[in-house]
């Protein structure tokens, strides 16, 4: 009975639910889920101008995974209750990428960039006077999200929420005994063993440097040169001459 109620509530309103699920990009794709963004495929050829004002603007809403299901679009974007800036600390969702119809043609051209990156906008995150910043996403998650018709105030259009989104996180090193403690005391010895080797090395190459030092390396060795010496011969008929007697 609740979920005809709510059907003939919706239709009341104006509100369309539109089968469309939002989707990530192809997981080939560079960055598909990071830290901190994720990447969604734009939904082209979902809003029908026939059944929408073509003045609709389409908005993602971001959400955590948990409070989706209390979500309501009754909301105005802008609003500190709906803010970047106070999720999800205060507010349990935000708008963002405001967009209009004709940024979502349909059919899509083959060199046209169909893909939308939640979370990338840097700037803005801490101003609260841009409050459908596209700001980095405050923790993994998971999130779920979904794309929003409204024309003015009024939500005319609705996709369905989109599976649980979760961000990556850093993997943190190994701490315990049986992962990299062994390994980080092999390291220890490993280096301590190196530095042995070279101080040994070291000592061994100033000894021989003070050695050449002393005594120039294959030049003579313990062998020390004798004096030059000359001696004096005198033959029997030097005597004969004057000059030649000392």
């Amino acid at each position: 009975m609740l979920p005809l109620l709510l059907l003939l509530l919706a239709t009341a309103h104006g509100l369309q639910e539109l089968e469309y699920e939002p989707t990530l990009a192809p997981r080939d794709l560079a960055g598909q889920i990071t830290g901190s963004t994720f990447v969604l495929e734009q939904p082209r050829c979902v809003f029908n101008t026939s059944t929408i004002p073509p003045t609709s603007s389409i908005w993602l809403v971001v959400a955590d995974a948990a409070a989706s299901v209390s979500f309501t679009n009754s909301v105005q974007p802008g609003l500190p209750e709906w803010a970047f800036q106070n999720f999800p600390s205060n507010t349990s969702a935000y708008l963002t990428l405001n967009a209009a119809l004709l940024h979502y043609p349909c059919p899509t051209a083959s060199k046209d960039i169909t893909v939308l990156r939640v979370g990338s906008e840097t700037s803005c995150a801490r101003n609260p006077a841009r409050p459908t910043c596209n700001g980095p996403l405050p923790g993994p998650g998971p999130y779920k999200v979904k794309f929003l018709a409204l024309n003015g105030v009024e939500p005319v259009a609705e996709t369905k929420w989109s599976k649980p989104i979760t961000l990556r996180t850093a993997r943190q090193p190994p701490s315990g005994p049986g992962a990299g403690g062994k390994r980080s005391a092999d390291m220890i010895a490993i280096t301590s063993i190196l530095s042995i080797l070279l101080a040994v090395l070291l000592a061994g190459l100033v000894a021989a440097l003070a050695f050449c030092g002393s005594d120039p390396c294959g030049r003579g060795g313990i062998f020390k040169p004798e004096a030059a010496s000359v001696r004096r011969y005198n033959t029997h008929h030097v005597y004969d001459q004057p000059a030649a007697r000392l």
